[in-house]
């Protein structure tokens, strides 16, 4: 059933609403009222009375607290529907103060889609300083203008206008209004993937400056930025300054700037990380282990990822085979075929399973120093587990036969092989 309108608000906005039309006020009000979201529409009055809605008056009854924030939306998409049936376009003072009713009443959806609509849209040459002018006359309660202005921001920086995300977030501070660290980070993240690290690190400072509480979270988004872009040292100070202010790191930060050290093979800074995460009384875990061993098997210090991995074992922490496929390969790249062998058959002792890969990194080592012999005990080996010999493998194998000028056992080497492989 249709409400009558309140006399209160009738007489109040009928006596200074310039429009042509003393009834349009009333017909509009019925016909609004009347609308159910979703299932009925808005029923617009004859086409000669819409026209002469004025902006003053539409602002007045997208103001007009006895109709539901609801109803006054389906009435405005309605008229943004049918531009051509208005003798003017709902400017920003309009979308603005929908905006706040639509927050006051926790849609915080639709206020959104309309904030996109002036915030993004085609039609949209309003700079944040405007806007911003507009949002003191027309919100004025101080609450519901804090989660406009922080709703702001967060599409500001969801759709790459950082530009005026930073103005947004500016004028927030010099206001006082409360911001949330949550749409921070958020931010912190959009400015990492977009490749603008200088920006990321200059809003992470305007938030340590501002009362926005940082997390171990948002600080890790700043390091993990500035380690991608090989600033490993900058990332390493930044965290201890904010451990001096009471920002704990992680292991997730510390893992984060270990990677990076081992990745740049920047094992000056990695001595230094390490002292630090020490001194924190932050423990490795297992993916500390994988960067290190990582990062020491690329550079060529087998024997130091070699103690790794048996530390792992000390501390009851499974090492899987690929970690041991890495130190077999780096010791056969150094030509230390006995440590090759000795940490192979650790693999046996601790019933880590031998894969194709682990076979092949111990294979390659050996027959870079010419122990064909242990190479064919391996291959044996290999074969019986019923592990197929790659072709590359193969021709390593021929070659090493080569290398040692017997070429008759290469070539029954490779008449077997083929032999075996078309039986099984």
């Amino acid at each position: 059933m249709t409400r009558k309108i309140p006399p209160a608000a009738l007489k109040a906005l009928t006596n200074s609403r310039p429009t042509r039309s003393p009834n349009l006020y009333g017909e509009l009000y019925r016909r609004i009222d009347r609308i159910a979201p979703s299932t009925t529409p808005f029923d617009p009055p004859p086409r000669p009375l819409l026209s002469d809605l004025s902006r003053a008056l539409l602002d007045r009854i997208l103001s007009d607290p006895h109709l539901h924030s609801s109803k006054c939306l389906a009435f405005f998409d309605y008229l943004l529907e049918n531009l051509p049936s208005l003798s003017f376009r709902p400017n920003l003072r309009s979308h603005l103060i929908l905006a706040c009713r639509l927050l006051k009443a926790t849609n915080f959806s639709a206020a959104e889609r309309l904030l996109k609509s002036v915030l993004i849209g085609r039609n949209s040459p309003h700079p944040f300083p405007v806007i911003a002018c507009v949002i003191e006359k027309c919100c004025v309660m101080a609450r519901i203008r804090a989660k406009l202005l922080e709703m702001m921001f967060k599409v500001y920086s969801g759709h790459g206008l950082f530009d005026q995300a930073s103005l947004a977030f500016d004028y927030m501070r010099r206001r006082r209004v409360q911001i949330n660290e949550r749409a921070c980070t958020v931010h912190l993240l959009a400015l990492k993937r977009s490749d603008q690290i200088g920006l990321c690190v200059e809003f992470f400072s305007k938030m340590v400056d501002s009362d926005v509480g940082i997390s171990v979270y948002s600080l890790t988004v700043v390091v993990d930025g500035l380690c991608r872009n090989g600033t490993v040292k900058m990332a390493r100070e930044l965290v201890e300054q904010m451990s001096r202010k009471r920002v704990e790191p992680n292991i997730v930060t510390f893992n984060t700037l270990v990677d990076a050290c081992v990745k740049w093979w920047n094992f000056q800074e990695l001595d230094l990380v390490l002292l630090l995460m020490q001194k924190e009384g932050v423990e490795f875990n297992p993916e500390t282990y994988k960067f290190l061993i990582d990062g020491y098997t690329s550079f060529g210090w087998a024997k130091e990822a070699e103690k790794l991995i048996l530390q792992m074992h000390d501390l009851g922490l499974k090492v899987d085979t690929h970690l041991y496929n890495l130190n077999i390969s780096a010791f056969g790249r150094a030509r230390s075929a006995c440590s090759a062998i000795k940490l192979f058959d650790e693999m046996t002792k601790r019933g880590v399973e031998k894969n194709a890969d682990t076979y092949w990194a111990l294979i390659s080592g050996l027959c870079e120093v010419g122990g064909i012999e242990e190479v064919m005990t391996y291959v044996g080996e290999m074969q019986r587990k019923g592990i197929q010999m790659s072709e590359v493998m193969m021709e390593r194998v021929v070659g090493a036969f080569c290398k040692r000028g017997m070429v008759d056992k290469a070539y029954n080497f490779l008449a077997n092989t083929e032999k075996r492989e078309t039986k099984s």
